[in-house]
């Protein structure tokens, strides 16, 4: 088979890049000609992109977008819409594919493939990651407002939505999502994003993070932004008051001078952006992490679920996805705490920072959750399926 994987959002293209559609490219690779399409802009960066250092089993194909300084502003929609036009008009001149495997977000180019790919009668597949307008409206929602902006956005979506011959997602409530407004199929699966364990243990013990003797470390890796509680985190360590408790943050944002200065006083370690590699040590090196969702956020199974769990390392989790705290409660790999209340947030990371055992025991559990439900070396071959009937 021709396939192409278009994905606006890929990251560096290193050997650690731990890109779900590079990994699944490199899997069709084996068996297919396979081409990733992309962005000439690097979104988390903000910056061009180079060619890749690395070389790969598949083309890798940049097509040119704009770009914008900030992930919420004009310049971000007009980007998005450029690039899509670019990508339809790429499309148009190479040779038709068999099949078409599109993330969404973000929303024009996913819409322009769905009308390309039904008019020429080719497999059109997504794999939802996010729900947008969604979670833009979490960012900005004002009443009687947000729905006239974003309406065209949903527009945009429910036309990825609708023309799809399957769907794929990051969780079973995105896909249920997608399917609303599908009523050509019911194919396609839920697949985690997932890590690959054998790299997330190799790099792990490659990056031990250095501790000092008698520390408990409460890991957190993510963005500093307005989606994760991190203040929570901070006054449940205050309401604690225990100096052999630290906390590592990994991750940079716009919030991140913000969070250093609520967090002044504390035991509190900001690495900025890491590598992947790196990251994975500082999980592995930790005795708990925490997941501070903020209560409204829409997300539901994102990227650091499969870390946190490939760490092997109890989880204190306030996000309110029932898909994700289910998982926490049938492994009981950790504890479930209430969104944005600190108190609880404190009472539960007390109990796990007073009893190796727990800690050990949960830690097992997140482990064994994290082979059976994140392990992309099995759960990929779900997407590769689709892809491939």
């Amino acid at each position: 088979m021709d396939i192409v994987i278009v994905s606006e959002f890929s990251e560096s293209f290193a050997k650690d890049d731990n890109d779900r559609f590079l990994y699944l490219a490199k899997m069709l690779a084996e068996k297919h000609e396979t081409e990733l399409v992309t962005s000439a802009f690097r979104h988390s960066l903000k910056t061009r992109r180079t060619e890749p250092a690395d070389p790969w089993p598949f083309q890798i194909t940049f097509l040119e977008e704009p770009g914008y300084p900030r992930n919420i502003c004009l310049q971000r929609f007009r980007s998005h819409r450029t690039w899509g036009r670019n990508v339809l008009e790429y499309l148009e001149k190479r040779k038709k594919p068999d099949a078409v495997y599109c993330a969404v977000p973000s929303l024009t180019a996913p819409a322009k493939i769905a009308k390309y790919c039904e008019k020429n009668r080719i497999r059109f597949i997504i794999d939802v990651q996010d729900l947008w307008p969604e979670a833009f409206r979490m960012a900005l929602d004002i009443p009687g407002i947000s729905s006239l902006v974003f309406a065209p956005f949903a527009r945009l979506a429910g036309e990825s939505y609708r023309r799809a011959d399957a769907v794929c997602a990051v969780s079973e409530s995105y896909r249920a999502r997608a399917l609303r407004d599908n009523r050509k199929t019911t194919a396609g699966c839920a697949v985690y994003l997932g890590a690959d364990l054998e790299a997330f243990d190799r790099y792990a013990a490659e990056h031990p993070f250095p501790r000092k003797d008698g520390e408990i470390l409460l890991g957190y890796a993510g963005t500093l932004g307005t989606s994760y509680d991190l203040p929570a985190v901070f006054s449940a360590m205050r309401r604690l008051n225990r100096p052999e408790l630290r906390l590592v943050a990994v991750g940079n944002g716009p919030l991140e001078e913000s969070f250093r200065k609520q967090a002044e006083g504390l035991n509190v370690t900001f690495t900025g952006r890491l590598p992947y590699e790196q990251m994975c040590g500082v999980l592995k090196s930790c005795d708990i992490v925490v997941n501070p969702i903020v209560g409204t956020s829409v997300a539901t199974i994102i990227n650091k679920h499969g870390d946190y769990a490939a760490s092997g390392k109890p989880v204190l989790n306030t996000q309110n996805s029932g898909e994700y705290r289910a998982l926490v409660d049938e492994y009981r790999m950790g504890f479930n705490c209430r969104s944005g209340d600190a108190a609880d947030l404190a009472e539960k990371l007390g109990r796990l920072a007073d009893d190796p055992a727990l800690r050990e025991e949960m830690g097992r559990n997140a482990r064994r959750c994290a082979e059976e439900k994140f392990d992309r070396a099995k759960t990929y071959r779900k997407l590769e399926a689709v892809i491939e009937s």
